[in-house]
């Protein structure tokens, strides 16, 4: 059987602090029905579904069963993945490559201004006898994670405010953006302290949205009016979840994800291969982490067109999400004002956030 897989679909909500006006059910619907629209099928035609959430999160229990609906999914199945947003696209190319089915698709939504006590949900996902007791806010573990990277790399701290001041600049160009401003590095570095070294400006702000990928094989993608934006490698790793056993100072995960997406790819030389990456950004320090996880880091591909969690705004598992559509759109040529000139071949990493050490690494192509 064929092995390529392609993403034909496409739809996404547009990121905002709050959304008042629609719950997440309204938002998941609309980022449907744009991806069946752009992919040019109707529900009825995908074989089997994504569902990319987190009990701790959406308050409730078995939180995938909450996603029919919208998707057009009633007596289908579907099944959750309750990780990393590159998770759940790494389950639909294994359906799709398996022959279980031709059309599958990825759904991730996130309406974090419903969340009242975000650090708290978080410190939920720490040891509960070793850990959770010091009551280590998440930004507390991030810090201490950054001053280690900062020291063993080299890396001086204003590196980390050109990344942020970069993404929010970069955001002003995306009409899904919500945080775009027009930021120097010395107003991030004037910010307020949070943990030190870390500011408040190095720091993706939560935001509401939906996101929903059409994926499909090399058979069914042919017969569709859509530009498929072929995979070429996927990998996806988890590290220790203990703090007191981890690498402080690299994204191990991201090391292992990328060995296994770019052996997949056939990339031997990333800097020349790859034409551009949208990569996690949660933190401002995060981004020059899984740069050279990739080995993409220092001056050359574009990075973050879109802006990044730190410009666009930071949804949980729906996060990587983000990142692969806005990879489609920029292979498509489809991403308007911060369209990166003639790219063919783009790299997604993604990182599931405090405490995890778990993400992946997409590399997508154009034919």
């Amino acid at each position: 059987m064929p092995d390529r897989v392609a993403i034909v679909g496409v739809g996404a909500t547009p990121l905002r602090p709050i959304t008042p006006d629609l719950s997440y059910r309204e938002m998941t619907f609309q980022a449907a029905t744009q991806a069946y629209a752009d992919a040019g099928v109707g529900p009825r035609d995908v074989d089997s579904f994504v569902s990319v959430c987190e009990d701790f999160h959406e308050g409730t229990s078995i939180t995938d069963e909450y996603v029919p609906d919208q998707l057009g999914a009633v007596l289908k199945p579907v099944q959750t993945i309750a990780g990393d947003g590159l998770q759940g696209v790494a389950a639909a190319i294994m359906l799709l490559r398996s022959g279980i089915a031709d059309l599958v698709a990825v759904e991730a939504h996130c309406k974090t201004s419903n969340i009242l006590r975000q650090a708290e949900v978080i410190e939920m996902a720490l040891d509960p006898v070793y850990e959770r007791p010091l009551r280590a806010n998440p930004h507390y573990v991030a810090a201490l994670e950054m001053r280690r990277f900062l020291h063993e790399g080299g890396v001086p701290p204003e590196a980390t405010a050109r990344v942020a001041a970069a993404n929010r600049r970069a955001a002003l160009r995306n009409p899904m953006a919500a945080y775009g401003a027009g930021l120097s590095p010395e107003d991030v570095a004037a910010s307020a302290p949070v943990c030190l070294p870390l500011r408040r400006l190095e720091i993706s702000q939560p935001a509401d949205g939906a996101v929903v990928l059409v994926l499909a094989s090399e058979d069914a993608a042919g017969g569709l009016r859509a530009r498929p934006v072929w995979v070429r490698g996927i990998g996806f790793a988890s590290d220790t979840p203990w703090l007191a056993g981890r690498n402080w100072a690299r994204a191990t995960y991201a090391e292992i994800a990328t060995r296994m997406a770019y052996r997949m790819a056939g990339i031997e030389r990333p800097r020349r291969e790859i034409d551009f990456a949208e990569v996690d950004d949660t933190y401002a320090y995060k981004q020059l982490q899984h740069l050279a996880a990739l080995g993409l880091d220092g001056d050359g591909i574009p990075v973050n067109p879109s802006g990044g969690s730190l410009g666009m705004g930071y949804c949980h598992d729906a996060t990587a999400l983000y990142r692969v559509a806005e990879a489609t759109w920029q292979l498509r040529g489809a991403a308007g004002p911060r369209q990166v000139p003639r790219v063919r071949t783009g790299a997604v990493a993604s990182w599931r956030g405090v405490p995890t050490t778990t993400g992946g690494v997409l590399v997508l192509g154009v034919d």
